[in-house]
């Protein structure tokens, strides 16, 4: 099959200026990248000519942040991304994903990962590990292509259960072999989320043995760090250690910093990339562009809740006392711990996703209107939640400030992502990440030319995540390709109605096959695993 793009503005995925030109597509890749029109003879060749009327094509735009893990294989298509005009996205994020995932802990695992992922009851959950969760999204038959980071929370749990303990010599070598054989069945790095558990258990020195195994396979460490607030400093150079001693490429995830009282650290945040970059380690990170986050609503509870899993959880958020010990640490604070109560407020947390039906009037409430809908405290109303909802409750925390939106897109380091969680009522970033990049950021506020934003949707995120043959319009590279219009591109969620697909985004081609056309998704879906080799 041979397709023609004529009639284009390129954005090549360089940050380069644009060029008035064509692709020429055979099957999968792109045979011919032309500056002007083909020739006569090339589009009599085709089998069909996509005219794209002076719009613009791009790459295909790249999700390096992604918690499709278990709705691509209920819902393949992915209609909230492919409209946005991704073609890749890179899942087991945070350190907490599908895969591995050894059979004696798959009841408690579907608990940690609920809030995250959502659940799926028809799913059979036997796959044991990466290469039978890449087998079942091979089943599946994604429209978009799917890269694996292997999570640093899964590797903890086979090798040595969901304790809170350091890692001894023992645990350390199993996490390493672990590490060897997932790494061969694939994934392209790992990752970790250092507020989440069990990965919160882990020390420096853990995760460091862990990353020198994937560096070993050219693979990228993708992190969550300890703290996105008070402690941001600290943490950063945490990460950097890791980089330095392990010789791994570092990608922080979502790089932001969270309440008003530490706004005051985002110089610093900078210049301790800067000094990275002098030290020659390769540092880069993603953000999507919106002044709240989302995450789950078991975050709000002190690290110690968490400890041996969600069933240990549930039996404290049971208890009395227990809750009167969270109350105090959330309002006293923990050294070191990111408190989400302190920098967004009672106020400033919206729910987002519960499981039952009996809970589905709290979806869209903040913790305030939970409490006086519930008749109680918000914080009692939301351990009610969570314990009724057995820790699966999603939320949105509003934490930010739009220049600091700005300063950080500017950053070299930048590229761009959504962090969507798909249940529920999810944050606007699910459907609009993108097109809000080139809307809002580019065409109204200038913060970015049109090259530099294609780019960071683009070349620099397959850059940064060693995506091969892909982010770039170019020859011999899969043909994903984006057509938009420059004009017309905008999001249209908002956080009251966050499920709205944007304009301006025309045609989505996916390995040479067009899966989105004027609105109209194929019925056909040619995404593939994209196992490193």
């Amino acid at each position: 099959m041979r397709i023609l793009v004529k009639n284009a503005r390129i954005a090549d995925g360089t940050g380069k200026d644009l060029f008035d030109g064509a692709v020429l597509i055979e099957d999968e890749r792109i045979v011919s990248l032309f500056r002007g029109a083909a020739s006569v003879e090339v589009e009599r060749s085709a089998d069909r000519v996509i005219d794209a009327g002076g719009h613009v094509c791009a790459p295909g735009f790249i999700d390096t942040h992604s918690h499709s893990d278990l709705k691509v294989l209920s819902e393949p298509s992915l209609l909230p991304k492919l409209h946005q005009g991704i073609t890749t996205e890179v899942l087991g994020q945070d350190g907490i994903s599908m895969a591995p995932l050894p059979e004696a802990y798959i009841g408690p695992w579907q608990k940690n990962l609920a809030g995250l992922d959502g659940t799926d009851e028809t799913l059979d959950w036997h796959y044991g590990n990466v290469d039978g969760y890449f087998n079942l999204l091979e089943k599946a038959g994604p429209a978009l292509n799917e890269a694996y980071l292997l999570p640093h929370g899964n590797i903890r749990m086979e090798a040595m259960g969901l304790e809170n303990r350091p890692a001894d010599e023992k645990d350390l070598e199993k996490m390493r072999e672990i590490t060897v054989r997932e790494m061969e069945a694939g994934c392209i790095g790992v990752s970790s989320g250092l507020i989440y558990m069990p990965c919160a258990y882990g020390k420096t020195e853990e995760l460091i043995e862990i990353c020198k195994v994937a560096a070993s396979y050219g693979g990228v460490f993708v992190v969550h760090q300890r703290s996105e607030a008070d402690t941001i400093l600290p943490s950063m150079d945490e990460i950097i250690r890791i980089g330095r001693e392990s010789g791994i490429p570092i990608h922080f995830s979502h790089f932001k910093v969270c309440g008003k009282p530490n706004w005051k650290y985002l110089d610093g945040m900078f210049e301790k990339l800067d000094q990275a970059e002098k030290e020659g380690l390769t540092v880069s990170f993603d953000q999507y562009p919106y002044v709240a986050g989302s995450t789950m609503l078991g975050v709000i509870l002190p690290p110690w809740a968490h400890d041996g899993g969600t069933e240990q959880l549930l039996k404290r958020l049971s208890s009395n006392s227990d809750r009167a010990r969270m109350k105090e640490d959330i309002a006293k604070g923990i050294p070191g711990w990111d408190n989400f109560i302190e920098f967004a407020g009672t106020e400033g947390i919206y729910i987002t996703s519960v499981l039952s039906e009996k809970n589905q009037d709290a979806v869209g409430m903040s913790l305030d209107e939970l409490g006086e809908k519930r008749g109680k405290e918000p914080l009692e109303a939301a351990f009610d939640l969570l314990l009724e909802e057995k820790n699966a409750v999603g939320m949105v925390d509003f934490y930010g400030t739009e220049d600091h939106v700005k300063a950080i897109m500017k950053r070299p380091e930048m590229n761009l992502c959504t962090d969507g969680l798909l249940s529920g009522k999810p944050h606007p970033r699910v459907y609009g990440a993108f097109p809000r990049l080139l809307g809002k950021y580019v065409r109204e506020e200038k913060c970015l030319t049109l090259p530099e934003a294609v780019r960071k949707m683009t070349g620099k995120a397959a850059d940064a995540l060693h995506l091969k043959d892909r982010g770039y319009i170019k020859e011999g590279y899969f043909a994903d390709l984006t057509i938009f219009d420059p004009e017309t591109v905008k999001d249209c969620g908002t956080f009251e109605k966050p499920d709205v697909y944007p304009t301006g985004i025309e045609t989505v081609i996916v390995n040479g096959h067009v899966a989105l056309e004027h609105g109209e998704v194929s019925a056909e879906r040619r995404g593939k695993v994209l196992r490193r080799k």
